[in-house]
């Protein structure tokens, strides 16, 4: 029996422990959230000098009307906050594979776009984040229904 099995009796009447393999799925879950970004970002900065957060903005970029995004939604889509969006925005700009410009709709709002040379850079890494995402996550999956998986993770996240 676990440590947490063995805590007293739920708060909630009718609340009941995790049974083992529940337990097993988010202890594990909790690992993967925090090892699998860490083990892509180091294989796309040892193989690319690109950061996995790097490769996301210019994804998310690259799929966006125009190739271009709000900053704040920019963050949004990377999970970050605005001021370290504006840290990563500055250090890819200097690099050429973004440009900020002011929000023609707002002209108090800044707007990042991919340029040609980000894309160019984007499409360059792509093989080893693909790579890196099959090795490190996807070929685990072998056998199970993908689908069945996206929706329940999609169920999670919302």
């Amino acid at each position: 029996m676990s440590p947490v099995a063995r805590l007293a009796a739920p708060a909630e009447p009718g609340l009941q422990p995790l049974a083992p393999d529940e337990e097993a799925v988010v202890r594990s879950l909790s690992r993967v959230v925090y090892s699998l970004p860490r083990a892509i970002d180091a294989d796309m900065v040892r193989e690319q000098r690109l950061s996995l957060t790097e490769y996301l903005t210019l994804m998310n970029l690259s799929e966006a009307s125009d190739r271009q995004l709000r900053m704040g939604d920019l963050a949004n889509a990377c999970d970050m906050s605005l001021s370290g969006m504006t840290r990563l925005a500055s250090r890819l700009e200097s690099r050429g594979l973004i440009q900020r410009v002011r929000s023609e709709e707002d002209a108090r709002g800044w707007n990042a776009i991919l340029t040609d040379a980000g894309f160019a850079r984007l499409e360059e890494a792509y093989p080893t984040h693909l790579a890196s995402v099959r090795r490190h996550f996807l070929d685990h999956f072998s056998g199970l229904d993908l689908k069945e998986l996206a929706a329940a993770l999609r169920n999670v996240a919302t």
